[in-house]
């Protein structure tokens, strides 16, 4: 039998070139355009905020690039999903970009998004809650959030911690509050731990109940270890608070007043009325910041039992009754001089 068909095969085979894959002509084009297309519009003026100076976009964790394009688009931020991806992937910034809530400015570049969103440039949001207000106020500063959602509900007085948290767009009224809360519990366990020995508390929470009161007497952070002492000492000699905030919130709850206590009103039998009733109030009447509840944890090293507002926005102190009746007489002249301007 002959082998040359043999050899011809082979050499047929071995002469036959290797074929590139065929591109279909439609999704080449297409992917050209998108690259012609991002370059293009990657300096060059974004679209128009829908609304106001800038478009509000949510890029959620975990969407991938797809996610975020599409995000992009419908928020009105960019004009192509595919012109996007195309611009992030020809950058390296695929790579990098973050989930969160963003502000883009109207008429941005698509360079501008990319950089921003590379950047983590999200939106910050925050709630500060005032130190001494109570958990009513507190409950309403978050409903009037208008980024959060959800109900909420006022905890007992004295359970949150008053300060300035930031939030994320969309989180939970009642979450929100549940970290302040959480927050409280924290800071009072370790200033609980470091507490001055003798104190007359048998339990933190009637520490945050005096914290709450020196909160309400004095503005000035220096003042409120002495404000704290003298009501400590007063706690152990069996001498009665006599302090007008604690006098208020059984009248009012917490509201303004409205007007200057009167004698009238020093003489309202509430549970919250310290100059009728002995010891500590019943509960907080707000909720105290973090330098009153270390006052009250840590009061001052000193034996005075009275104090009266000095006319310069702070207090003057005294140990002995006398000395602070002279006090009060300088006071109430300060007082006097300025009705009569």
């Amino acid at each position: 039998m002959s082998r040359r068909p043999r050899r011809a095969r082979a050499v047929k085979a071995a002469g036959r070139p290797n074929r590139l894959p065929i591109i279909p002509l439609g999704i080449l084009a297409c992917v050209l355009l998108a690259v012609a297309w991002a370059l293009w519009s990657f300096d060059g003026p974004g679209l128009v905020a829908v609304r106001g100076r800038s478009s509000e976009v949510v890029l959620a964790p975990g969407v991938g690039l797809p996610g975020i394009a599409h995000a992009l688009r419908r928020a009105g931020v960019i004009r192509s999903e595919l012109g996007f991806i195309v611009a992030a992937q020809l950058t390296g910034a695929a790579r990098h970009l973050k989930a969160g809530d963003y502000e883009i400015r109207s008429g941005e570049p698509l360079a501008g998004v990319l950089d921003a969103i590379r950047r983590g440039a999200v939106v910050r949001r925050f709630v500060t809650i005032p130190e001494g207000v109570t958990s009513k106020v507190a409950a309403d500063i978050l409903r009037r959030a208008d980024f959060l959602s959800g109900e909420v509900t006022a905890p007992p007085e004295g359970r949150l911690l008053p300060e300035t948290y930031e939030v994320g767009r969309g989180e939970e009224r009642a979450a929100v509050m549940e970290r302040m809360m959480r927050a409280r519990d924290s800071l009072l366990a370790t200033l609980w731990r470091g507490r001055r020995p003798g104190l007359p508390y048998q339990t933190a929470e009637q520490a945050v109940i005096l914290a709450s009161v020196v909160e309400k007497e004095t503005a000035k952070p220096a003042e409120r270890p002495r404000i704290a002492a003298v009501f400590v000492n007063r706690l152990e000699t069996g001498m009665r608070l006599e302090s007008d905030p604690t006098v208020i919130y059984g009248l009012t709850g917490g509201e303004p007043l409205g007007h200057g206590l009167r004698v009238s009103e020093l003489a309202s039998p509430t549970r919250y009325n310290t100059y009728l009733a002995a010891g500590l109030p019943p509960t907080p009447i707000g909720n105290p910041g973090r330098a009153s509840l270390a006052a009250a944890l840590r009061p001052a090293p000193t034996d005075d039992l009275y104090f009266v507002a000095d006319g310069m926005g702070g207090h003057v102190f005294a140990a002995l009754f006398e000395a602070h009746q002279k006090n009060v007489a300088r006071w109430r002249a300060i007082e006097q001089a300025r009705r009569v301007r």
